[in-house]
């Protein structure tokens, strides 16, 4: 009897130890797998205009499912001409999409990027806050009460200066901000009591609301995108953006569509 729990401990001390390192190989294979996936998977980084934000959030959450080889490593969302700089100063983006052609020009001028697509449209509205404290119905409003505006070498500066020159409006601004965003945050805090931000910002915002002013179709901005590097998944990325899915998205967040 003795014997034989001897030998019985001897087979389970086996089959446990075999189990053990069955398993220790299935886990490395595992990991090896994981690791190799990993490994073949292209990372690219994007830059791109503030006012973008919530619509390329979403594209890039759609564009990984669809492409799982390629990993968004990071989106850059500020000013169009601050990104523009920093482009052209060495930043490692592949991909820029702005919310003008000027700040683009900059950029392909110095040779990076090439062929930029029109792949958006987007107008201009004056956001108050929600109980509109200033009483703005129009823009001749903003020459009196506290607005903000972009600066004009920001797309939406540039685009609001446009728009109030071409209505015949004055306005001093008490800040100029370096993106759209900066406007909008102004605005629903309540430490201003207008300002000039895209029609895509104010969407679904309940802290503020918005007024369509005279002659806002008559300044349109365009939006372009390119590819700054031939990165893996880069150009593939502006064509998911240009794809029936991405311009469904962008119409979802109030963007027009390029003619």
């Amino acid at each position: 009897m003795k014997i034989r729990r001897t030998h019985l401990a001897t087979s389970i001390a086996g089959i446990a130890a075999l189990t053990f390192a069955l398993a220790g190989c299935s886990g490395s294979s595992s990991g090896s797998a994981t690791a190799s996936a990993e490994s073949t998977q292209s990372t690219i980084t994007i830059s791109a205009a503030a006012s973008l934000q919530r619509s390329f959030d979403e594209i890039a959450e759609k564009f990984q499912a669809a492409h799982p080889d390629t990993k968004i490593n990071n989106i850059s969302y500020d000013g169009s001409s601050t990104l523009a700089t920093q482009i052209v100063e060495g930043a490692k983006v592949d991909v820029f999409a702005s919310a003008d052609e000027k700040n683009m020009k900059t950029v392909t001028d110095a040779g990076l990027g090439k062929d930029p697509k029109i792949f958006a449209t987007n107008t201009l509205v004056i956001a108050v806050p929600a109980d509109n404290p200033g009483n703005v119905k129009s823009l001749e409003d903003l020459s009196t009460v506290d607005t903000v505006l972009c600066a004009e070498q920001v797309p939406c500066g540039a685009a609001s200066k446009k728009l109030l020159a071409n209505q015949g409006v004055t306005v001093n601004p008490s800040s100029l901000e370096q993106n759209v965003t900066s406007v909008l945050q102004k605005v629903a805090a309540g430490e201003a009591d207008a300002g000039l931000v895209y029609a895509t910002d104010v969407a679904g915002d309940p802290d503020v609301k918005s007024i369509v002013p005279e002659g806002a179709d008559e300044v349109v901005n365009l939006y372009p995108i390119t590819a700054l590097t031939e990165t893996p998944g880069a150009q593939e990325f502006v064509d998911y953006v240009q794809s029936e899915e991405g311009q469904a998205i962008l119409a979802e967040h109030g963007f027009g569509k390029p003619e």
